[in-house]
């Protein structure tokens, strides 16, 4: 099995939305994904297996914190390493800059992005009450600090 975790290009916004629509109850646009890989400081990852995209990761720097936005893995390719390699990937290119940290939001009921989470060195450190409009789940604020050289 050939993987390859690269920068997103616009050729992959339809199977990105695609498995985006398959995975979440409130998928994202179209136009919401193109906006983010326009986005100077976003960083737009697709992971493809055999030729097929397997899972993404869509992250963006607010004033010095880098926030991961989406993450989503292919229901056949979960628990294989995808959204692991999506976060060392998405780590390797945040940690040339300096910033104060990583923060992200998991519903409370996603025990195994959590644990993935947690596996990546992030801790809990508060939950944001109804935040899921479809179903009015609260989400977990996860944080990890930079581990960088102090700028």
């Amino acid at each position: 099995m050939s993987r390859v975790i690269r920068t997103m290009q616009a050729t992959d916004l339809a199977a990105v939305h695609a498995l985006e629509r398959r995975t979440y109850p409130r998928p994202w646009s179209v136009h919401l994904f193109a906006q983010e890989l326009a986005g100077e400081s976003a960083i737009t990852l697709v992971c493809e297996q055999d030729d097929e995209l397997s899972g993404y990761l869509i992250a963006d720097m607010f004033v010095d914190v880098w926030h991961v936005m989406n993450l989503a893995v292919a229901e056949s390719c979960r628990r294989c390493h995808v959204a692991s390699d999506l976060m060392e990937a998405y780590f390797a290119i945040t940690e040339m800059h300096a910033h104060r940290g990583h923060t992200l939001e998991v519903r409370v009921s996603n025990a195994a992005a959590i644990e993935l989470y947690r596996s990546f060195g992030f801790v809990s450190t508060g939950v944001r009450p109804r935040y899921y409009d479809d179903d009015h789940e609260d989400a977990l604020i996860m944080w990890r600090d930079w581990e960088g050289e102090s700028a």
